[in-house]
């Protein structure tokens, strides 16, 4: 098939595009590099069956595809909390423009939306039937609540203009390729220790979060896209985390002593984050395989050699 990936050179749209490459498809990377970086998808550019294109999806494009992921948007929060009216805008008029695409070509078109849309949850886990509590004016909702709204487009033009649509929930992910300035807990975590830095913990670490490792992502991602399920759908990895415990774990591995710096919690953080899987499981027959120990492992290697390299060691 010929498909698109939006945001196709970040974290886990690099990692998306390596299985979609390796299964032969004819693939289009569109990414306007805020986040993402060329090194991400470098190995692939003398392949005839992929393409790069340098484009904003806040504007139109016109290209014949046949199925679409849609995961262009930035999605820590330090780079989405840093031109939040962007981020609001990539979320919008980015997914206005890439279903208005699936329209015209009669494309199937996946969302990358997120377990943001739950807010600071009152239920716990989350199923997908949960419709959240989300802050509508605070720091965090211009992705909280720009995905919200890109769910509402992609329902709204799957019944009025029968576009095949797909919503996957994607819950904590982290994996090789993470920036290591991109604030999320993993990358934080991994960076420090590395650095000889003090481990920065918000609030006393006993918010919890789930983490999943991004090839497990990706084949939750491809199961609902290739299946007949709409979702919204949660993909991530029931099991439950507190921060303390994960900084405790990298650095325990990195630099064992090394010290944990409280600070105060960030305003909408969280308290709890856990994903419930039963319709991942039943309709997908997915669920997660790599336990996070064995990630974390492979994730360390790979800080350990870009710093080298960035270095110049």
């Amino acid at each position: 098939m010929r498909i698109l990936v939006t945001g196709g050179a970040g974290f886990i749209g690099s990692h998306l595009l390596d299985r979609l490459m390796q299964e032969q498809h004819e693939v289009i990377c569109l990414d306007n590099f805020y986040t993402g970086t060329k090194r991400n998808i470098s190995k692939w550019f003398d392949r005839p069956n992929f393409e790069l294109i340098r484009h904003d999806i806040t504007e139109p494009i016109r290209l014949e595809v046949d199925q679409i992921y849609h995961l262009a948007c930035p999605a820590s929060p330090v780079h989405y909390q840093y031109n939040p009216i962007k981020t609001t805008k990539v979320s919008f008029l980015g997914t206005a423009n890439m279903l208005g695409l699936a329209k015209r070509v009669k494309a199937r078109f996946l969302l990358a939306s997120t377990s943001e849309v739950y807010g600071d949850p009152d239920v716990h886990p989350q199923p997908e039937e949960y419709h959240g509590n989300v802050n509508t004016i605070g720091i965090r909702s211009c992705y909280d609540e720009g995905k919200r709204i890109a769910e509402t487009l992609s329902f709204d033009y799957h019944r009025e203009h029968n576009v095949e649509i797909r919503i996957a929930r994607i819950f904590n992910t982290y994996g090789p390729r993470m920036l290591e300035n991109d604030g999320r807990v993993v990358s934080n975590f991994i960076a420090q220790s590395l650095k000889g830095n003090p481990l920065t913990v918000y609030g006393d670490g006993s918010q919890t979060r789930s983490f999943c490792y991004v090839t497990d992502l990706v084949d939750g991602l491809i199961k609902l896209m290739n299946g007949d399920k709409t979702g919204p759908i949660n993909i991530g990895n029931p099991e439950e985390y507190t921060i303390l415990q994960l900084a405790e774990k990298i650095r325990d591995r990195i630099n064992p002593g090394q010290e944990i710096s409280f600070k105060p919690l960030p305003q909408d953080d969280p308290k709890q984050r856990k994903p419930d899987i039963t319709k991942a499981t039943n309709w997908l027959n997915w669920q997660p395989t790599i336990a996070l120990e064995a990630g974390l492992t492979e994730t360390i290697a790979e800080f350990k050699q870009r710093l080298i390299v960035e270095k110049g060691c």
